[in-house]
C-alpha cells in the first residue's frame, strides 16, 4: 500500500531569513512578518517573497523552537467509526495516524473523534466535544450534510481553521478540500453503463444510509450520475431508478431489494454510491443472478473479493490514505509553518477492473489476499 510521504527537507546550505530578503530586495522584518502572517505587507511584495519561499522551499528550525518552547498544538479529527480492519473508513484514518506519528516531534497530537454512520445525532454529539477541547486545527468527513453545516458554522465563529476530507461541502470557508470529486465520479459511472449497457438498459442506483437528502457524498454521485445522461439526452433517463436501503444488516435485505427489482421489471446495471457494493454482489450470486452489470466505490477487500470472482465489473476508488495524511500535513503546513495551503486539492478518480486489480498500487496484496 502506497501513501504519500512529508519530510523535512535537507539541504546542505541552511536558508536564513537574512537569505529571502536579500534575494526580495526587502527588509529582514518584511520577510518575517509574510512567514508568521503578522501585520500588513503589500500584496505585490508578499506574493513575491511567498514565491522564493516555495522556490528554496523554506522551512524555519521548527523542531528547535518548539523544544524550547515545549508548546504543544492538538488537532481534532472527526471521522466514522470503523466496524473492522477492512472497512474504507480504516484507511483514511492510518493516513491520519501516519501523519500523526511523523509530526510528533513538531509537539502535535491528534486527538480522535468517531461517530455513527447511521446516527447523524452522534455526529452532532462528537463535534459539541470537540468545541469544548477548543482545538487548533480540525480535520473532519462532512458525512452528514446539516450537522456538518452546523459545526462548521460554530468553527468559523472561533476561527479555528478545518479541513473536509472525503467530501466537500462548497461556500463554507474552509482552509482545505482533500478528496476525489463526489460529482463528477458519479458521471464516471453513469458514463462506464452508457459504453458498456444498450440505450435501453434499465439502472438502478442503490443508497446505504439513512436521509438520503442529509448524506453529503452519496447525495452528489447520483447527481453526477444523473447529470451525466441528462446532458447527453437533454432530459432525465427514462429508465434509473434510486433505491435507499438504511441498513444491510436488515434480514429483509434480500427481499427488499427482490421487491424493487420486481417493480420495475429486472435491470441490467446497479450502481453502489459507497464502498458496500459488495452486499449487492453477495445478493446476486446468492440470487443466482447473472448478467448485471455492477459498479461501485473503494477498493475494500470484499469488493476486491468479487471483482476477482467477476461479479463487480469496475469499482470508481480514490486515494483515502493520502487523504488522512495531506489533512493533517495541510493543518501543520498552515498553523505551524504559517504557509498558504491550497483551498482544493482533488484526489484521483481510479477505476479498477479485474485486469487491474492486482497492479492497482493502493492495493496491497499481503494486507487482503488471494481467493
Amino acid at each position: 500500500m502506497s501513501t504519500l510521504k512529508y519530510t523535512v527537507i535537507k539541504t546542505t546550505k541552511r536558508i536564513r531569513i537574512k537569505d529571502i530578503a536579500e534575494k526580495a530586495n526587502v527588509s529582514i522584518g518584511t520577510v518575517d512578518r509574510v512567514i508568521h502572517n503578522r501585520g500588513e505587507v503589500n500584496a505585490e511584495t508578499k506574493a513575491k517573497i511567498l514565491k522564493i519561499l516555495e522556490e528554496l522551499d523554506y522551512r524555519p528550525n521548527l523542531l528547535a523552537s518548539t523544544l524550547a518552547s515545549k508548546k504543544t498544538h492538538e488537532f481534532a479529527v472527526l471521522l466514522p467509526e470503523v466496524s473492522n480492519p477492512d472497512a474504507y473508513w480504516n484507511k483514511p484514518l492510518n493516513g491520519v495516524r501516519e501523519a500523526a506519528a511523523e509530526l510528533q516531534q513538531y509537539g502535535v497530537s491528534i486527538k480522535l473523534h468517531q461517530f455513527s454512520q447511521n446516527d447523524p445525532a452522534s455526529f452532532a454529539a462528537k463535534a459539541n466535544l470537540i468545541m469544548e477541547s477548543k482545538p487548533e486545527g480540525v480535520v473532519l468527513a462532512p458525512f452528514f450534510f446539516r450537522e456538518s453545516n452546523e459545526f462548521v458554522e460554530k468553527l468559523n465563529a472561533q476561527q479555528i481553521p478545518f479541513v473536509f476530507i472525503d467530501s466537500n461541502i462548497s461556500g463554507r470557508n474552509k482552509l482545505s478540500f482533500i478528496g476525489q470529486n463526489s460529482f463528477q465520479s458519479g458521471m464516471l459511472a453513469a458514463k462506464l453503463f452508457d459504453y458498456s449497457l444498450p440505450p435501453d438498459a434499465t439502472i438502478l442506483i442503490i443508497h446505504f444510509g439513512k436521509e438520503l437528502d442529509n448524506l453529503n457524498h452519496p447525495k452528489q454521485r447520483e447527481r453526477g450520475f444523473y447529470n451525466y445522461f441528462e446532458t447527453k439526452t437533454g432530459e432525465a433517463f427514462e429508465k434509473l431508478y434510486s433505491f435507499e436501503i438504511e441498513t444491510a444488516n436488515d434480514p429483509r435485505f434480500f427481499e427488499m431489494i427482490d421487491k424493487k427489482i420486481e417493480e420495475i421489471g429486472g435491470v441490467s446495471g446497479i450502481f453502489v454510491t459507497n464502498s458496500q457494493v459488495h452486499r449487492i454482489a453477495e445478493y446476486l450470486v446468492t440470487r443466482n443472478i447473472q448478467h448485471v452489470r455492477l459498479i461501485g466505490h473503494d477498493l475494500v477487500r470484499k469488493n476486491a473479493e468479487f471483482m476477482r470472482a467477476g461479479v463487480v465489473d469496475f469499482l470508481i476508488c480514490q486515494r483515502p490514505e493520502e487523504q488522512g495524511h495531506q489533512a493533517i500535513q495541510t493543518l501543520f503546513d498552515h498553523i505551524i509553518l504559517k504557509k498558504q495551503v491550497r483551498t482544493d486539492n482533488y484526489t484521483s478518480i481510479d477505476i479498477v477492473t479485474k485486469e487491474n486489480l492486482d497492479y492497482y498500487k493502493e492495493f496491497n496484496l499481503s494486507n487482503y489476499g488471494t481467493n
